[in-house]
């Protein structure tokens, strides 16, 4: 059966080792198009980086993002919906999160942009344009505080499945907290939010059910998709716990892993 909905994760699924979309992936993503097949990008990417996955989207345009936290169309680089957090269970993560781990830093994704802490480790490639650097309950304090979505935490020595299960142990219910990057560092959504709801949310408002979606992902943040989706594939270089959750495996994704299951779809034969 072909499916109506194809919803792949970007990095470490769909994009290869430098970033880049193959040729092969491309072309496969078209022919999905073409028959009628809504292709869905599904990303722990904040929308400010969805620029370089343009050519690759879809005629909608229009990518989950943010561990669902926001819906942005790629094209016309506008913002379309959040799911914020409210201001005082960022403020209860943040308390959580030191109480339990002194040693941690965190940094805000909002409508207006990202802030982060003084001693949040400068590794992303656009450091230098955070609108705020400041103390988090300061950053909190004001406008973005009630427009959050996305909270990240990062800790400079822990590995990063051991950060993950102490951090949802000290959030506790003031948010959901998944992870995505080979460091330790957390991304953490409002209650409720995740890749699986925002991707139910867009499917409802299109009569497309969960047996007729497809998924495909890598980290522990693609979990609850995985699960909600009526087909779902895990890259063979996942996280362990993704691909032991995941009964169906692609090939790697610096070997188009996601594109072969795609011609399989469009050939009848997966």
């Amino acid at each position: 059966m072909i499916p109506s909905l194809i919803a792949t994760d970007l990095d470490g699924t769909l994009l290869r080792s430098d970033g880049t979309v193959s040729a092969r992936t491309e072309d496969a993503l078209r022919r999905a198009e073409e028959a009628g097949i809504c292709i869905v990008f599904v990303t722990g990417r904040p929308p400010r980086w969805m620029g370089g996955v343009s050519s690759a989207i879809g005629p909608h345009g229009v990518a989950i993002c943010s561990n669902g936290g926001a819906l942005y169309d790629v094209r016309r680089k506008e913002l379309l919906s959040t799911s914020p957090m409210r201001r005082e269970d960022a403020l209860a993560t943040v308390a959580a999160l030191r109480a339990a781990l002194p040693e941690v830093s965190f940094a805000f994704e909002y409508p207006a942009g990202f802030s982060h802490e003084p001693q949040y480790p400068r590794t992303l490639w656009d450091m230098d344009a955070a609108e705020q650097v400041a103390p988090a309950e300061e950053i909190l304090a004001g406008p973005a505080g009630d427009q959050v979505f996305k909270l990240l935490a990062k800790h400079p020595t822990l590995d990063p499945d051991a950060f993950l299960r102490l951090g949802r142990e000290a959030v506790g219910g003031f948010g959901e907290v998944t992870r995505s990057a080979s460091v330790a560092m957390l991304e953490i959504g409002a209650v409720g939010v995740s890749k699986a709801t925002a991707l139910a949310r867009w499917c409802a408002e299109r009569d497309i059910p969960a047996e007729r979606v497809v998924a495909f992902g890598d980290m522990p943040n693609d979990l609850p998709m995985l699960a909600w989706a009526g087909t779902s594939y895990a890259v063979a270089n996942a996280h362990p716990e993704v691909l032991a959750a995941t009964p169906r495996h692609a090939a790697d994704h610096d070997e188009d892993g996601v594109a072969r299951v795609v011609e399989l779809l469009l050939d009848g034969s997966a």
